[in-house]
């Protein structure tokens, strides 16, 4: 009875914990979008956050780390779609559907605004520049992954630097949606999330490329 009931006090510890760095985070992410890393500080974070500085420094030691688990944030939600990815029997049409629906995700403005503060600070910020470099090699290997499962399955054989080679244009498809949605926040998202699944489609189905030397 003890032991149930400790665990019971734990796990409600731990939401309660897991829900004050999700506050904190929700914070940070809104003090970066409107005064970039560097005129966001530990203190106004706190303000909009609704806590005191102690308080977020019991979760987080700097803004380095605040930004390192907003990163690892992005990627457990990655995690969730790689995982349906490998659960599913036609992986190259699920891959399709997906990307359209990723168009949604990357032309959220405040999303876009907030992942290109991220990479600004990653170009000046050695410690920013090895988190950012981390979850991409971790996002790449897992899309590379991916797209070999769905061209094995349409009988398509590639060499290691075809796949990465596909899975950069894959993501530079993405990215410069993402920034292009700064430059032109009106963009048509339901013709360019047609127009992503027929080219996530044509890169999964087109026949063999040549291997690149």
């Amino acid at each position: 009875m003890k032991d149930d009931v400790s665990a019971a006090a734990t796990s409600s510890e731990c939401s309660r914990a897991a829900a004050r760095r999700a506050q904190i985070l929700d914070a940070a992410a809104q003090c970066f979008r409107d005064d970039g890393f560097h005129g966001a500080s530990i203190a106004s974070i706190s303000q909009r956050a609704g806590m005191s500085a102690g308080h977020i420094y019991h979760y987080f030691d700097n803004k380095e780390a605040i930004i390192a688990a907003i990163v690892e944030r992005d990627l457990d939600r990655l995690v969730l779609v790689w995982a349906e990815l490998r659960a599913v029997r036609d992986i190259g049409e699920t891959m399709v559907r997906l990307s359209g629906d990723g168009v949604k995700d990357v032309t959220d403005v405040d999303k876009a605004v907030l992942q290109l503060e991220i990479l600004s600070e990653a170009v000046r910020n050695e410690e920013v520049a090895r988190v950012v470099h981390a979850a991409d090699c971790c996002c790449m290997a897992n899309l590379m992954q991916h797209l070999r499962a769905a061209r094995q399955a349409a009988g398509k054989r590639d060499d290691e630097k075809t796949l990465a080679a596909m899975a950069e244009v894959v993501a530079a498809m993405f990215e410069g949606l993402m920034l292009r949605t700064i430059r032109n926040p009106a963009i048509n998202r339901e013709h360019m999330s047609t127009l992503i699944q027929r080219v996530m489609r044509t890169i999964i189905s087109s026949p063999d490329w040549r291997a690149l030397d």
